[in-house]
């Protein structure tokens, strides 16, 4: 009897483990091989480890010409298993401009008899000069001021769908801030060769502004293929002012493949808000509540009132929460964005939706109590503290505590600025950019005041500037440890100079090609630009798409501000 209890209580535990595991790396990603010409003649090549790999996993590379009747390949990884997921081809011949090489990479195989498995394949033209981007030509002379990145099809490539044009109206009526929209925002969907596969009008009921207008792309129902989601009504319900305060609202899906409208529900109410700068902030966002199904997060409002729903792949209702039901004040801790991240570490997501959580049941699990944050970060801050850490800065005046960091589990405060602020603008920074320093470095500033602070994981002023921009964006660019930064069309160390000059205005900093390292998209007049780094590295890690808290980071990118995402382990 005692040993089936115990068999039985196993059983219980392994289920309740399994159970508790989030399905991060669940896309069927191949694996990004990209090829790019270097200013020494050679080419760069970078492709993606994935969770699946084995820690023996190596492999082979292979070069060969695109001229007629030359079939034969050369082997460029010769020697021991090469395990590296990039690699320097410096044994091209001088004076091969306009010719035209393909590239393809396999699975190594210790057993010689048998073909080794084949990834992928990059073709390259060079041209005799280096090139550190992919272009993507728009349908249009337009910009664009979002993006979304993930598989439409199935093939295990990212598709990239952008938001155009990049024109914003904010919802508070003061000058300067609200004006009329001009046109109707497009969503349109590249492949990276440059095919358009459709576009989707978002019409006249949603104006044309960041809180208007949420929107997401990933594959929510399991087929395989990402659909998109976005907040949707009908006709033209503008009023004299150009205003829309009437109206049906609706959450649409979108087939990802057609771009055709597939299902629809209802958008979270305008009812009990006090006004139209009020009602108008609208947020959406994917989490896996139970901790092996992604679900639909809804969200409006953000300085008082905030109503939350989650649903499930159908438009089911999962739970439904507003900030008046909590005992403490969960009124007005709304931020630009929604975080999702497992904070206590039961295997299942939190909503992370300012100076507050939601549990994945759709209950309150803590508030601070100090209003709307304009900068608001998960991330494992500090290496020494357990779990996940959050990083604050806050538009509301603080007399003290305005810039802080808390622990994700309880919001108990590990450090705070003890001066007193009176706006913190924009999104700051958190990344690990300066080796010196253990842990992730805090950055934020104010915005009517030249006034900026860089702290150390553990509260340490590491640096006070009088000017500088307010949202640098850390990227892992070279063969360090450390990110570099995005700042002034430059990427570069931390108060250097830059190393890879861009143009266009930045739009997104993600791993969505090649290795570990994270690429930077731009925008410019009908173009999408992805720039990737041609530095060779030796170290070898999973690409970062594959950790659930990044992933999903990189999916809430598309509505709200732009917070770069953060890796959750």
């Amino acid at each position: 009897m005692r040993c089936r209890l115990l068999f039985a209580g196993m059983i219980e535990f392994l289920l309740l483990f399994a159970l508790s595991i989030p399905v991060s790396g669940v896309e069927n990603l191949d694996r990004g091989l990209v090829a790019l010409e270097r200013e020494d003649g050679s080419v760069f090549l970078g492709w993606r480890l994935l969770d699946a790999d084995t820690e023996d996993v190596a492999f082979l590379i292979t070069r060969r010409s695109s001229e007629a009747g030359t079939n034969q390949s050369a082997l460029l990884t010769k020697g021991r298993p090469y395990r590296l997921t990039n690699f320097v081809d410096k044994s091209l011949e001088k004076g091969a401009g306009g010719k035209t090489y393909i590239y393809e990479l396999y699975k190594y195989s210790k057993n010689r008899s048998r073909r080794s498995e084949r990834l992928g394949e990059v073709a390259i033209t060079l041209t005799g000069r280096a090139k550190s981007y992919i272009s993507i030509p728009l349908k249009g002379d337009y910009d664009f001021q979002k993006v979304g990145i993930s598989d439409l099809d199935g093939d295990g490539a990212y598709e990239f769908i952008i938001k155009q044009p990049n024109f914003n109206s904010d919802p508070y009526q003061k000058p300067g801030y609200w004006k009329p929209s001009t046109t109707t925002y497009k969503l349109e969907a590249y492949r990276l060769d440059g095919t358009m596969m459709w576009r989707y009008d978002m019409g006249w009921s949603i104006e044309a502004g960041i809180w208007y207008s949420p929107w997401i792309v990933y594959d929510v129902d399991a087929n395989g293929r990402a659909e998109v989601y976005c907040k949707a009504g009908v006709g033209d319900p503008r009023d004299e002012k150009g205003l829309v305060q009437t109206g049906p609202e609706y959450l649409v899906k979108i087939d990802g493949q057609t771009g055709e409208v597939v299902a629809e529900t209802a958008w979270l109410s305008r009812d009990g808000f006090s006004d139209y700068n009020r009602y108008c902030r609208n947020f959406l966002t994917v989490a896996y509540l139970d901790g092996r199904t992604p679900s639909l997060i809804m969200q409006r409002g953000t300085y008082n009132l905030i109503k939350t729903q989650a649903l499930d792949k159908d438009f089911n209702q999962i739970w439904y929460w507003e900030a008046p039901q909590e005992p403490r004040n969960y009124r007005g801790q709304g931020s630009h964005g929604l975080v999702t991240a497992d904070v206590d570490q039961d295997g299942k997501d939190e909503l992370v939706i300012g100076a507050a959580v939601l549990d994945d049941n759709g209950k309150g699990l803590w508030t601070l109590e100090m209003g709307h944050p304009d900068v608001c970060y998960v991330a494992d801050i500090d290496p020494d503290n357990r779990g996940l850490e959050v990083f604050y800065g806050f538009e509301r005046r603080q007399e003290t505590d305005g810039i802080c960091v808390v622990g994700a589990r309880s919001g108990r405060k590990l450090w705070a600025h003890k001066k007193p602020t009176r706006h913190i603008h924009a999104q700051g920074m958190v990344g690990y950019i300066l080796a010196d320093w253990p842990g992730m470095e805090v950055y934020s500033g104010e915005r009517d005041y030249q006034e900026r602070w860089l702290y150390s994981a553990k509260g340490r002023l590491i640096e006070f500037r009088k000017k500088g921009t307010l949202s640098p964006r850390p990227v892992w660019w070279d063969a360090d440890a450390q990110k570099e930064v995005v700042v002034s069309r430059g990427i570069r160390d931390w108060g250097a100079e830059a190393m890879q000059l861009i143009e266009g205005r930045v739009i997104a900093v993600v791993d969505c090609l090649g290795d570990h390292r994270e690429e930077v998209i731009t925008s410019l007049k009908g173009e999408l630009r992805i720039y990737t780094t041609t530095i060779a590295a030796s170290d070898r890690r999973v690409c970062l798409m594959q950790d659930h808290q990044y992933r999903l980071g990189v999916v809430a990118q598309t509505m709200g501000y732009y917070y770069p995402a953060q890796l959750g382990k």
